[in-house]
């Protein structure tokens, strides 16, 4: 099912995930779809490989995580982001270099300070790569880092 985008989430500067000017980094870009989850699209390179051809998975790990995480910025626009207390992550399939791939996330469970959700890695061909579940609590930009939006980007 196809669902519209409802609103792009700003990138940062550096952050290995979202950073556009980290040279390393993975350059992710994300959505808030209409139906409540957040899209992030992206393409692994060869400096993001583990064996040859194939994503870490430390880095699909870092993806799912940041991905639901980001999914309470719907909720709270930027008021309270996402901090990792703990996840899980499955992998079902190895992930190619130089293909884009979709990572999806979604809050299941929001009670006070606290939010848990879920999400999966979505090859071209629709399959399930990975999958990804957390607990995060809700903080707000100022309590997580000396964090300066013009410095940013």
């Amino acid at each position: 099912m196809k669902y519209r985008v409802a609103r792009k989430q700003p990138n940062s500067k550096m952050c290995l995930v979202c950073g556009l000017k980290n040279p390393y980094g993975l350059k992710a870009s994300f959505y808030e779809l209409e139906n409540s989850e957040v899209v992030a699209l992206f393409t692994p390179r060869e400096e993001h490989q583990s064996y040859p051809g194939r994503l870490h998975g430390g880095i699909t790990a870092g993806l799912l995580d940041e991905t639901i995480g980001r999914a309470i910025l719907m909720k709270y626009k930027e008021d309270f982001w996402g901090v990792t207390v703990e996840f899980t992550t499955r992998y079902k399939k190895p992930i190619p270099l130089n293909v884009e791939i979709r990572a999806v996330g979604r809050i299941v469970n929001d009670t006070g300070r606290f939010f848990e959700g879920t999400g999966e890695i979505v090859l071209p061909d629709g399959g399930i790569a990975a999958t990804g579940s957390g607990k995060f609590i809700k903080l707000p930009i100022d309590r997580i880092a000396d964090f300066d939006i013009e410095a940013q980007e």
